[in-house]
């Protein structure tokens, strides 16, 4: 089985409790789960849950079948990646003193297209919003060149190439077939 990795999307209000209760479907089958980010959706009161996972399609299939089963989740899908426009965003926190040692800030800011969110005498905090390969190749290069002070970096956000959410088609559908 290849194995690859997927984004699952899950639409539900927001109810207390709902993250333990997806959480436990991941942790049942023994599967990691890479990213987590939850965030209000483009339909007001739905609440969107983009979670990355490194599984075959068939295990993917399954937990988003199981997810579905429960009753606070209006819908759960899953995609590849061909199929999503999508993003990070990492924060790095590095000596001012030894950033200001290197002969080519300027270069390392427009290389990696880096917003500097703050600068004091202690540390410079960068920002970098991309793939997940290139803010690791940033952290990499800053840390061998100058060492990162800390590093955080958030889950994946992620939108769906077509034109509405899923979760709108869906939804109309329902609304066409019960004459709402």
């Amino acid at each position: 089985m290849e194995t690859k990795l997927y984004t699952i999307t899950v639409f539900s209000e927001n109810t207390v409790g709902l993250l333990g209760q997806i959480t436990i479907i991941f942790t049942r089958r023994a599967l990691n789960i890479e990213t987590l980010s939850v965030s209000p959706s483009a339909i007001k009161g739905i609440h969107k849950f983009t979670i990355t996972l490194y599984a075959s399609e068939e295990i993917v299939r399954k937990v988003v079948q199981q997810i579905d089963k429960r009753v606070d989740i209006i819908k759960a899908y899953y995609n590849n990646d061909d199929e999503l426009v999508y993003q990070e965003i990492a924060l790095y926190k590095i000596a001012t003193e030894k950033l200001l040692a290197l002969n080519s800030i300027e270069s390392l800011i427009r290389n990696h297209h880096i917003h500097i969110l703050e600068m004091n005498d202690t540390f410079v905090l960068f920002e970098k919003t991309g793939h997940y390969d290139e803010t690791q190749q940033l952290f990499n290069e800053l840390s061998e060149s100058v060492g990162v002070l800390q590093f955080i970096r958030s889950g994946r956000v992620a939108i769906t190439r077509s034109k509405v959410e899923r979760l709108t088609d869906m939804l109309e559908s329902i609304q066409q077939k019960y004459g709402y």
